[in-house]
């Protein structure tokens, strides 16, 4: 019986075990499959150069999920990121505009007037305790309005080639390599991510944003300054916009105030995807990247298909719904 009784509990330790295995390995479980059934589906899928696109497409959503990452942890939102970006995008193509020569001008003033916008929401959420959703709606809206008064409503050509070498450059020369290059704009996506990282895992600071999210009443029972974390948070999401703002400015080679519409709902998915939960207080940067992947591999594999843009939207609605119920389910396992 005892025997019996010890099998027992080692097929429920060992069914455990593979659950956990489960959810641990899940993103990338699922990754890996639908990479396999674009495969399958379309031999172009796995073409070097349309992998080497597909990096290159998930870099700016990348860096902006980042960014929402660290307001989702929080228990926030933010909804102006693509206004914060057209913004970016306006302010740099207007001081190359009238100062050919002054690039590194043009992205420090850019990126700081999407940091700067930013604090209106983060005002509002941290100090006036306004919801998020509210709040960064006002920032999307009045963020908008800006870059079309600033722009006159009119697209800015960007004619500095250092600057379009940001979005469509690479580290060497693809006709070296077989037609295959590494992007620029995917180096910065890494080095967003790390620096992302080391501020979330091994900073005061990060620890603070899962406390705040994790419970906002026990982390200021506990000392901690909830209103100027949630402060800063913002401002370095806003900051963060500013650098997808630049990329998709040099991408384009154009500061559009119309641009980046949207673009708040692929960084939403690919943070939820990625396993942050909305209620915040948990999150991690790596599932965030993957979810990005996921992201970047569904538009590029539909699109390979020839699926219509418009089935495409109805596609990441509902992955979105299923995420969350994902998230709702292991919690309850939990």
């Amino acid at each position: 019986m005892m025997a019996f009784g010890g099998n027992k509990e080692g097929a429920l330790s060992g069914q455990k075990n593979f659950k956990q295995y489960l959810r641990s390995y899940a993103l990338v479980i699922i990754f890996l499959g639908v990479c396999a059934v674009f495969a399958i589906a379309s031999p172009t899928f796995l073409q070097p150069t349309n992998i080497v696109g597909v990096f290159r497409q998930i870099a700016i959503n990348g860096v902006l999920a980042l960014g929402m990452t660290l307001v989702i942890i929080t228990g926030g939102i933010d909804l102006s990121v693509g206004s914060l970006m057209a913004i970016t995008g306006v302010v740099s193509a207007m001081i190359l505009e009238n100062n050919p020569n002054m690039l590194a001008v043009a992205l420090i003033v850019g990126i700081g007037a999407a940091a700067l916008m930013s604090m209106w929401t983060a005002v509002l959420v941290a100090k006036m305790r306004i919801a998020a959703f509210i709040a960064s709606l006002s920032t999307m809206t009045i963020a908008r309005g800006v870059a079309l008064v600033v722009a006159d409503g009119i697209p800015h050509t960007i004619k500095d080639t250092a600057y379009s070498e940001i979005g469509n450059g690479y580290l060497w020369d693809p006709a070296a390599t077989g037609g295959v290059g590494f992007p620029v704009l995917v180096l910065i996506l890494i080095v967003v991510a790390v620096i992302t990282a080391v501020i979330l895992y091994n900073t005061k600071f990060g620890r603070y944003i899962y406390a705040v999210g994790g419970n906002e009443n026990a982390a200021e029972a506990s000392g901690v300054n909830v209103v100027k974390v949630k402060f800063w948070t913002y401002v370095l999401n806003g900051a963060l916009c500013g650098v997808a703002g630049m990329m998709l400015a040099a991408r384009i080679t154009s500061g559009q105030p119309n641009a980046a519409t949207g673009y708040e709902l692929d960084a939403i998915t690919a943070v939820i995807i990625g396993g942050t939960s909305m209620a915040g207080g948990s999150g991690k940067i790596s599932g965030t990247i993957i979810g990005a992947l996921i992201i970047g591999v569904l538009n590029n594999g539909l699109v390979l298909l020839g699926v219509s843009s418009y089935y495409q939207q109805i596609i990441k609605g509902i992955i979105i719904a299923v995420a969350v119920l994902l998230d709702m389910k292991t919690k309850k396992g939990n």
